[in-house]
Formats: structure tokens, sequence, C-alpha cells
């Protein structure tokens, strides 16, 4: 068939539907001769692409076995070229008429691109000097009936690589490499949390009671049990809880769920890292971020400097410590001393201008309803956000472990609910009573994966650090 070994042009939708429709036919035709490709259930790889171009000079002469898609071919005559793409990257094949036979070298030229074989040939390289398998036998393992996205050359509209992401992947090598990046750095993560003796636990995503964040819960309903639900907008709760059950170091890495807008910085499914520790304070909590955050991008990067957007920073520690009341004093020259106006005066004038890691300490009381009173001001907290880039990377707090006073911090968050606060957090009683058992002085640092990832890779779209987005409806 090979429709697309032509000139690379974008095909229009009619165009597309043709191919489709002759790409199924092509495989009722397969399947009536006996030779399903859906037949083939499995295929033993000798190698990856890779490899074999690595390890060349062992293997030159020597039969190996591959598999992956083809994403171009030349040649039509008694000598086929194509490129075989697997995870590992590509290698050429070649398909020659003394090798294969008549039949089996038609068969080859008959594939199109995006169809998914199976080949076993020898090592050796052509007279241009490229790494290249000489074809001894392939088999079909899938057809590919949808045309290859643009000829592999990328889908043309963001949106819609974002909803046919698998399509995304096939045709875009970068996106391939932003997602092994983020698998490295939630990896490095781990390795950084295991390595300080912090266990790694799961608490539950379905919650009677939404707490342990500023947040609109998503509802669902148990049909057993007959109750309602909420998707989890923070584990910080059930974390703590651990901690007072003597599991001392805490970690969990997971999804969070926020009935909130879609922007370029959130999406209502998010992962976040959250960790507690007994007998830390925030001051501590300052001090590990650092040092994770350092060791994360030295080991995925190689440097802590970082280029996003216009912006660069430096991910290496000391990061600036600064109270939120003297960054509005700095920016503004108002020196307001706490309350909700410090933090609209924060939000709207300073926030978007922190470049550098800025630790951001000593939040009003009245919008850090789980963090510890200062001792010489109560009116604030021990607790810090931090920004880089003009965005909150993390959230941390001296944890509130005195039961009597989170109890009447929870009795205001439910009068301001009742008054119509969406994101104002729900009476936990349990909760209290678990401080009743007795919580250590603790500190708990949450970082938010996918803007760290956003950081790491340079990319100003959280929905492009995610694999699989939120998206309205397809039409």
């Amino acid at each position: 068939m090979n429709q697309e070994t032509g000139a690379n042009q974008p095909i229009t939708e009619s165009q597309e539907n043709e191919i489709v429709a002759l790409r199924k036919q092509r495989l009722v035709n397969l399947q009536k001769a006996g030779q399903d490709p859906y037949n083939q259930t499995r295929f033993d790889r000798t190698h990856q692409s890779q490899q074999v171009i690595d390890d060349f000079e062992t293997l030159e002469g020597q039969q190996v076995k591959l598999a992956g898609r083809l994403k171009s071919k030349r040649g039509q005559g008694k000598i086929s070229f194509a490129d075989l793409w697997d995870d590992s990257g590509k290698i050429q094949v070649v398909a020659q008429l003394d090798r294969l036979g008549e039949s089996a070298l038609r068969e080859f030229i008959a594939l199109d691109l995006g169809d998914i074989i199976g080949v076993t040939g020898e090592v050796f390289r052509t007279k241009r000097g490229e790494i290249s398998i000489a074809l001894q036998s392939f088999v079909l393992l899938a057809t590919s009936i949808q045309p290859p996205p643009e000829k592999f050359h990328g889908l043309a509209e963001v949106e819609t690589r974002y909803r046919r992401r698998y399509a995304d992947l096939i045709s875009n090598d970068d996106v391939k490499v932003l997602f092994r990046k983020r698998s490295l750095i939630v990896r490095a993560m781990r390795r950084y949390l295991d390595d300080r003796d912090f266990l790694e636990v799961e608490t539950p995503m379905m919650q009677p009671i939404a707490g342990g964040a500023a947040a609109k819960p998503f509802i669902t309903h148990h049909n057993a049990l007959n109750m309602d639900l909420y998707l989890r907008i923070a584990p910080e709760l059930y974390l703590k809880r651990l901690v007072v059950g003597g599991m001392e170091r805490v970690y969990e890495i997971n999804r969070n769920f926020r009935n909130e807008g879609i922007d370029t910085r959130h999406n209502p499914e998010f992962t976040m890292m959250e960790l507690y520790a007994a007998y830390m304070d925030y001051h501590d909590m300052m001090s590990l971020t650092e040092e994770m955050l350092a060791a994360v991008a030295m080991e995925v990067n190689g440097t802590t400097e970082c280029t996003f957007g216009e912006h660069t920073f430096n991910l290496k520690a000391p990061f600036r410590r600064a109270t939120m009341r003297e960054l509005v004093k700095e920016k503004i020259g108002l020196d307001i001393p706490g309350g909700k106006d410090l933090v609209e005066a924060f939000e709207n004038a300073v926030e978007e201008t922190l470049i550098e890691p800025t630790f951001v300490m000593d939040f009003p009381i009245e919008v850090s309803p789980l963090a510890k009173r200062k001792a010489d001001e109560p009116h604030l907290t021990y607790r810090f956000e931090l920004f880089v880039a003009g965005q909150e990377l993390g959230n941390a707090f001296s944890e509130l472990n005195d039961p009597l006073d989170q109890e009447r911090r929870f009795r205001d968050q439910a009068a301001q609910k009742a008054a119509g606060d969406d994101e104002a957090q729900s009476y936990d009683a349990d909760y209290v009573r678990a401080l009743q058992y007795g919580l250590p002085p603790c500190g708990g640092l949450g970082i938010g994966i996918d803007r760290l990832v956003m950081l790491l890779t340079g990319n100003t779209s959280i929905r492009e650090v995610i694999l699989f987005p939120l998206l309205k409806l397809e039409k």
C-alpha cells in the first residue's frame, strides 16, 4: 500500500478516511489469507536497537532479533530500507532480494508506515557507515490502520497532542524523553527519602471528610455503604495519624484531586509528594527541601541551573528566606502585620516576582489552620511556601499538635464553610482524637511533582508534563 511514503505533506480528512479504509481492507485480506498479525502472542527479542548500536563491535556479523514500529521506508526494487523504532531508539533494517527471496521482499515492501514487526537479521555496517540489520526474516505483529501522525512529524494541534497522547508519543521522541525524565525525577526523590529512613506509605484516596488543604473537593458515592465520599484533596491528616502511631518518618507520592479551574499551572488531578518527620520543625523542612531539590536536579540534569520560559534560576542551596510581611513591605512599601490582607497583598504584588528559590515564611493563622502558632507572634504560624520562577512549588509547617487549639480552628473553619466558603476545611473529630493520643513535634512538607517536573524540564504548561491531562469531551 504505502500511501504515505512520498513527500511529507499533511493529509486532509478525506485522505485520512480513504487511507483508513484501505488499511482496514488490507487487514481483512490478511486475515482471510490466514496471515492474521493478531494471532502472534509474543516475539522473542534478543536486543533493542540502541544495544545493537552500542555493542556493534561485539555483534557485527551476529544474528539478532528486534521488534518495533516502521517509521520510514525507501526503495522499491531489489532492495528496501526502513527505520525500525523501539523504546530505545531506531536502527535501519535492510531487505534484499538475495536474502529474503522475492515473495518475502514483496511482503516487506507492502508494509505500511506505523506497522509493528519483529525482525531477524545480521548486524552489519553499510557503505555509508550506518549500523544496520540485514533482514533474514520478519513477522508482522500488528498493523497500523490509522495513518501516522503527520507522517511521524508530530501532531499539529496542541490539544490533539494531549488528547491522543499515544500518537504524540509515536511521533515525538522529545515527549518520550520528557516522561522518562519525569520518572527519573520521582525515582531520585524516592531514593533521597529512602536513604534518610523515610517510609513510603499509602493513604486513602476516598475519604469521608475532605481535609488537609483549602480546596473544593470532588464528591462521589459508595453504593454498598450508602455514603458520600470525597476524592482526597491532600493526604496530610492521614499521614500525621501515622506519626501519632509511632511511624516517625513517612512520605507518600500520589494523586490529589481538587475541583478547581484548569490553566498552565493547575490540573484537577495532580501528583504530590508529602512527608512528615517527628522531632523536626519548619526550619528542618527548609534544609531538607534545599538539599533534596539540589540532589534531584543534579541526578536528572547534571546541574542545579534551570531555565524556565524567560527566567533562569539555580536550585543550589541556600535559598532565600524571608517573611511574607518583609516581602510585601519590600515590594509595595506597606507594613501589614498579618491577616488575609497580608496574603492578598502578597499574592497580588509579590508572588510572580519571586524567580530565584525563596522560602516565604510565617503565614497568618487565618489561612493556616493546621500549622503551629508562632510563640512570639501568635497571629502568625510556623509555615512557609517555596516559590520558584514565580510559582508555588512547596508548602510546609511546623505541625500543629495541640488538640485543643486544633479543635478550635476546625470549628472556625466549619463556621466559614457554613457561611459559604467551599474551600474551608471540615471538622474532623477523629483527627482531633488522634492528636489527643499525642503527636510529637513534627515537620511536614508537600512538593508538587508536576510543577517540579515543569521546572526541571523547562515546560511552562502543566499539561505538557502530565501524560493524560483533563480535557473537555471531544466534539
